[in-house]
């Protein structure tokens, strides 16, 4: 089952945790669906979080964060990555969702997903709660029980004592 709207406008660190196990979907434009179990996830809120891009406020590289809760956020990074999150929060209320794992080979890591899965810019800001959506999110398999694990988060300056990575154990 799809994703609503309301799932995404929880609290960030709460919609985190429930995205592990979750399916990912992929409609290409060639119509082929790729699709893979979220295994790793981190958490960035914009109210006490300098590490967030929405920190300082809108911005217009930011403003989506900011919108309706289960948009995609993506940005570029390093010169060469894109990154995908899912914006989280009531709208006006800043927070995201990084997706920086998912099961099968070669998609570990923020920047292979998006490689492997063609997620650029072009799908900031879609709907990731809309079945005609190029990305969307469906629940885990009910009943199924998850082991999950925190650290910090990868990658950053600030902010680094916030356990905020989530990460189902294989």
């Amino acid at each position: 089952m799809l994703h609503s709207q309301e799932f995404y406008a929880r609290p960030t660190l709460k919609v985190a945790k429930d995205l592990l196990g979750c399916q990912l979907h992929r409609r290409l434009p060639s119509g082929l669906v790729l699709s893979a179990a979220i295994t790793e996830v981190e958490a960035y809120r914009a109210a006490d979080d300098p590490a967030s891009h929405a920190f300082r406020g809108i911005t217009k590289r930011t403003e989506v964060m900011f919108g309706p809760p289960g948009r995609a956020y993506v940005y570029f990074i390093y010169g060469m990555y894109y990154c995908l999150n899912v914006v989280t929060e009531a709208e006006g209320i800043a927070g995201a969702v990084l997706i920086r794992g998912l099961e099968g080979a070669g998609l570990n890591g923020p920047g292979k997903i998006c490689k492997h899965w063609q997620i650029d810019k072009q799908l900031n800001g879609v709907n990731m709660s809309s079945p005609q959506s190029e990305l969307w999110i469906t629940e885990r398999q009910k009943g199924s029980k998850l082991t999950i694990l925190t650290s910090e988060r990868v990658g950053i300056s600030q902010a680094k004592e916030k356990l905020w990575r989530f990460y189902t154990q294989s």
